[in-house]
Formats: C-alpha cells, sequence, structure tokens
C-alpha cells in the first residue's frame, strides 16, 4: 500500500488511542483558558463601570445584555460563515473582533460610547463561540463527549476563576484597566490558535469533503433537542445573565466592596469546577438526562435564594451552590445536543440555535431581573430566577436519554 496522502482530520482522530482527547481539542482547551481569564477581569467591573456613567442597575445591566444580543441577532450568519470558510479562520477573526471592541470600551466617553462598543463584541464572541462548538461536536469520539464537553468547560471556569479575582483586585487602579487587558488576552489566544493549529485543515472545503448537513427542523424533532434548548436559555438567563450582571451589583450593594463581587463570582466558579471534576465522566456514563436534571434543580435554588443573603458567608455558600448546578447542567445538555447531531453531518445551524437559546435568556434576564430588583428588591429578583430555571426541567422530564450505550431506566 502506498503512503497516505491528504488525510483528514478526521482520521487523525480515529487513530487515537480509545479514550484520548485528540491534540486539536487540547488547542481549543488551552485558548479557552486565556479567553475565560481575559473576560473574568471584567466580569466584576462592567457593572460598575456602566454606573460610573450616572445610570441605574437595569440600565447597567443592559450592557452585559447587549453583547448578548448581538451575539443572537448574530449567531445564524456566524453558522453559516463557518460551514463557507471553516472553523479556524472564523474562530480568529471573532477573537480580533472580541479584542478591539473590549479595547475601545476602556476608552469609552459615554454609556451610550460603551453600550455601541459592547455590543460590537457579541458579533466576534459570536464566531468564536460557533467555529469551536463545531469543532467540539466534529472532533470528539462519541462515547466521551461529555468528558470532551467538561474539559472545555473546565478550561473556562479554571480562567474564570482566576479572572475575578484578579480584575476586582484592578478595579483599585481604575475600572478601565481590566479592559485593556481583556483586549490583551484575546489576542494571546489568537496567537495560540493561529501557530498550534497553522497546520492543520480544520475542515477540507476546497478538496471537495462534504458531510450532510442537519436541518433545524430535523433537530426540534426530538425531545432532547428541545430540552436542551430550554435549559439552555434558562443556563443563559440563570448563570451567564443575572449572575454575571446583577449578582456583581448585589455584592457591592450589600456589603459595599468591589472586591466581594469577584469573590461571590470566582467562589461560584470553583463550585463548577468541583462540578465538572465528576460530572464529565456521569454523563458518558449515567447518562446526560440525570445530570440535566440535577443541575436544574440545584441551580434554581442556589440562585433563587441568592437575594435573602445578608451575611457574607451566606452569600458565598449559595454562590458555590449555584456554581455546582451550572457545573453538573453544562457538560450534559453541551454533550445532548453533540448525540443529536452526530459527527458525521454538519450541524452549525444547529449549533448556532444552541447557543442563541443561551443568548435569549442572557438577554432577557439582566434586563428584567434589574427592572425586578428596581421595582421590588434583591429577594424577589432572584426568587423569580430561581423559577424560571425550574420550570427548564420540564421539558427534560420528557427528554429520552441520548448517551451511547446508556438505557434509561424508563426503557430498560
Amino acid at each position: 500500500m502506498g503512503p497516505i496522502r491528504g488525510r483528514r482530520l478526521s482520521d487523525d482522530v480515529q487513530h487515537e488511542r480509545p479514550g484520548a482527547h485528540p491534540r486539536e481539542i487540547w488547542v481549543l482547551v488551552a485558548a479557552a483558558f486565556v479567553i475565560a481569564v481575559g473576560f473574568g477581569l471584567i466580569s466584576p467591573v462592567l457593572p460598575a463601570y456602566a454606573r460610573s456613567f450616572d445610570v441605574g442597575v437595569a440600565a447597567a445591566s443592559v450592557v452585559v445584555s447587549a453583547f448578548a444580543f448581538f451575539r443572537l441577532v448574530f449567531a445564524p450568519a456566524g453558522g453559516s460563515l463557518v460551514s463557507r470558510l471553516g472553523e479556524r479562520p472564523v474562530y480568529l477573526a471573532g477573537l480580533v473582533v472580541v479584542a478591539l471592541s473590549s479595547l475601545a470600551t476602556a476608552f469609552a466617553q459615554s454609556y451610550w460610547q460603551l453600550l455601541v462598543f459592547r455590543g460590537v463584541g457579541g458579533l466576534g464572541s459570536t464566531l468564536f463561540t460557533v467555529s469551536a462548538m463545531s469543532l467540539l461536536v466534529r472532533l470528539a469520539p462519541p462515547r466521551i463527549r461529555g468528558r470532551v464537553s467538561s474539559a472545555y468547560a473546565s478550561s473556562f471556569l479554571l480562567g474564570g476563576m482566576l479572572g475575578p479575582v484578579i480584575g476586582g483586585l484592578l478595579a483599585q487602579l481604575g475600572l478601565r484597566v481590566p479592559f485593556v487587558l481583556y483586549a490583551v488576552a484575546l489576542l494571546v489566544a489568537a496567537g495560540v490558535v493561529a501557530v498550534f493549529l497553522g497546520g492543520t485543515r480544520l475542515r477540507s472545503v476546497s478538496d471537495g469533503e462534504s458531510r450532510p448537513t442537519m436541518l433545524v427542523s430535523e433537530a426540534l424533532a426530538s425531545p432532547t433537542y428541545r430540552a436542551a434548548l430550554a435549559s439552555s436559555f434558562a443556563n443563559g438567563w440563570s448563570s451567564f445573565g443575572v449572575r454575571v450582571a446583577v449578582l456583581p451589583q448585589f455584592a457591592v450593594a450589600i456589603h459595599d466592596a468591589t472586591w466581594v463581587a469577584g469573590a461571590a463570582l470566582a467562589i461560584s466558579a470553583v463550585g463548577t469546577a468541583a462540578a465538572l471534576q465528576v460530572a464529565s465522566r456521569w454523563s458518558d456514563t449515567i447518562g446526560r438526562r440525570p445530570l440535566a436534571l440535577a443541575g436544574l434543580a440545584i441551580t434554581a435554588v442556589g440562585i433563587g435564594l441568592v437575594g435573602t443573603s445578608q451575611r457574607l458567608d451566606v452569600l458565598f455558600v449559595l454562590c458555590v451552590l449555584a456554581g455546582i448546578g451550572a457545573g453538573l447542567l453544562n457538560p450534559s445538555q453541551q454533550a445532548a445536543v453533540a448525540d443529536v447531531v452526530g459527527s458525521e453531518r454538519a450541524g452549525g445551524r444547529v449549533l448556532a440555535r444552541f447557543q442563541m437559546a443561551q443568548d435569549a435568556g442572557a438577554i432577557i434576564g439582566p434586563i428584567l431581573i434589574g427592572v425586578v430588583a428596581d421595582r421590588f428588591g434583591w429577594t424577589t429578583a432572584f426568587a423569580v430566577t430561581g423559577v424560571i430555571t425550574a420550570l427548564a426541567i420540564g421539558p427534560w422530564l420528557r427528554a429520552r436519554e441520548s448517551a451511547p450505550g446508556v438505557v434509561a431506566p424508563e426503557t430498560a
């Protein structure tokens, strides 16, 4: 047999030892860590930065939601660009756009400039998020999808633990400083991907390779995909919306210290990281559905009671609890979507809709909860968030188990 030429990336993946993560996934994991550290830098200071322009809780929350709003609007186009251009160039372009947006945000002279600059960053975020998800779905062997999702999520969370602590400390030097460093972190991540994936054909667009495309209507026929959309929306509302935009404001309002906001976010990330250590394997062994149900229930309790915490220790315990819930939910719902799409079909648009559901929650949640907090107080605001999260349990109760080799108890 002659030498093999033009070997595809999927061929490399098939020859990895069983249970091993493909090399390309580790590159994405490393880049995700750098991105998360940078994002963590600005998480505890962004609401305070917005309020420095003399606006209220709801208006400050809109700044966070603007980022998610542009992600939501641009998600379908992002999925199409991945299909046309390939993952790597779309990923790199997204990182550069967010870096430039963050740099501009650091020098915003008004609330409206801040709003626009953060919104533009959402466009770039969609590009690198959808392309990374597409790669993870395609590269991960079916029986370790939960572990691959967990490794990727863990890198974000480890960065999320480190970033807010540093960001809270850097805020003492000025609220604009973290945004400059965030831009630098994104450019570093772009360099990592450009160098270490530079010679890899992440998608063979030019050699005639094509895979059948899964239609969104096909995915929606699956109860599991519909359940994942519901939990993605709830997770966006609670974890990526209220926890990022409203929790820091609550922490500062009650304890009158910026460092508390950073510590609350970091401690929540600790809970998520701890849960991910077990959720990754459990998702592949006992199934996606039990982990998703447990994650939603625990998140609902943790985030729902935050508004009742007047003591610092109680606040931190509830933050850990909410973090644990997110850690159980994320790998299971992402792996379930990957199960629905499969590795033999192109699912850019299906993945984009999943991401859009999360972004929709991240947009609507902080704005509505900000209004509720302004009018009815913190306790009611967080209680409403807990109820929204709990409502996503219903679709998962009706979903089928999708993990390969796992038989659900009701069908055993």
